[in-house]
């Protein structure tokens, strides 16, 4: 299923004429740092030189975790539902950031212990609960494939009704082990350097979380080549239905915004099933716990915002919006300077300039 998508390619020349658009503004060269970048990509991604972006939409998958039942959490299972109804309400934090940055919140969920999933979330649960994966499998394959096809299905249906940037967050109590033993398999680093705090647990609790990860590895045994089954094996329902939002993100040409650790775990699982995801990628903000530099690293993608977040939800990914409107609208109504009838900047030029200028103000 996951193989079988088709994925659109970079509009390689119209990212080429970004390029040319943006270094022949009213600036320094590279004077606007990463906002330049977010407008050089977003160009090549939609294929447009002035992107639009104006309908923005976050994604909140939710699903509850049998390693929960682990003591890794400092908060009860329960908090996933209610966090679902807190959404429903649109009183979580991220609902109110979407009302003030202009963006639609749509929760969907794909595997919580819930009797009844208020409206207007929308139930797409492949089963109530992952599986303890210290003792077996989180999920199945196939579950694993059902659960990424929910992502995929609410990426179609949000781009034919007109969103054109996506952000991506989750809700899980226990997904931080989740997403840190994903991590350590996917990248065979050690467990101790990539599991931190999550909701904040006590030291008692943080150790509790790294043996039960260790655990989960010896048995599991994962293959990072078999990334689909690493995340069969050690993932969340949530954490493939924000897969399948990637991989939608990639063959809708939809550009796409990832969160924190568990978000961007969901990334590089989706990035090692189809490299071309990587494309449409874009990191928000750096979270603190400490498996999701790592897995920035790995991704080769710097976060736009380092505000200590830690909450999850799409939160940090809500928060960075106004930065995407912010490099499209300079790109867009900022004078060149072919306008002021002088001749572009030559990019080696403002290098040495640039050298000169720090020489300068060196004591």
């Amino acid at each position: 299923m996951v193989r079988q998508m088709n994925h659109k390619r970079l509009h390689e020349e119209v990212q080429r004429q970004a390029k040319r658009h943006v270094d022949n503004l009213t600036k320094p060269l590279g004077s606007l740092g990463a906002l330049e970048q977010i407008y050089v990509r977003l160009a090549g991604i939609t294929g447009q030189l002035h992107p639009d972006i104006g309908q923005k939409a976050i994604v909140i998958m939710c699903g509850d975790h049998g390693i929960a039942e682990e003591g890794v959490s400092a908060y009860p299972q329960a908090v996933t539902g209610l966090m679902i109804h807190n959404f429903a309400k649109g009183k979580a934090a991220v609902n109110v950031l979407a009302r003030q940055h202009g963006a639609e919140v749509r929760v969907i969920d794909v595997g919580s212990l819930l009797d009844e999933v208020p409206i207007p979330v929308v139930d797409r649960r492949v089963r109530k609960g992952t599986a303890n994966f210290t003792v077996a499998p989180a999920m199945s394959l196939n579950e694993a494939e059902q659960a990424i096809q929910a992502g995929l299905d609410v990426v179609r249906q949000l781009k034919a009704e007109g969103t054109r940037l996506l952000a991506v967050g989750e809700m899980g109590i226990g997904n931080t082990t989740s997403g840190a033993a994903l991590t350590a398999a996917l990248t065979g680093l050690e467990v101790e350097r990539l599991t931190g705090r999550g909701t904040g647990v006590s030291d008692e609790s943080l150790s509790k979380k790294q043996q039960a990860i260790k655990q989960a590895l010896a048995t599991h045994r994962p293959d990072p080549s078999r990334p689909l089954e690493v995340l069969a094996q050690l993932g969340g329902l949530e954490i493939a239905g924000m897969v399948g939002c990637y991989l939608g993100a990639a063959q809708e040409g939809l550009p796409a915004v990832m969160d924190g650790l568990i978000s961007t775990a969901a990334a590089l699982v989706a990035v090692r099933l189809e490299p071309m995801v990587k494309d449409v990628l874009f990191a928000s903000h750096l979270s603190v716990e400490p498996a999701h530099a790592v897995l920035l690293q790995e991704l080769g993608l710097e976060p736009l915002i380092a505000a200590g977040m830690r909450l999850g939800e799409a939160s940090g990914a809500t928060l960075s919006l106004p930065l995407f409107d912010s490099a499209v609208g300079l790109a867009r109504e900022m004078a060149t300077f072919a306008d002021l009838g002088l001749p572009e900047p030559n990019p080696s030029l403002g290098e040495i300039e640039q050298g000169e200028e720090q020489g300068a103000n060196q004591p």
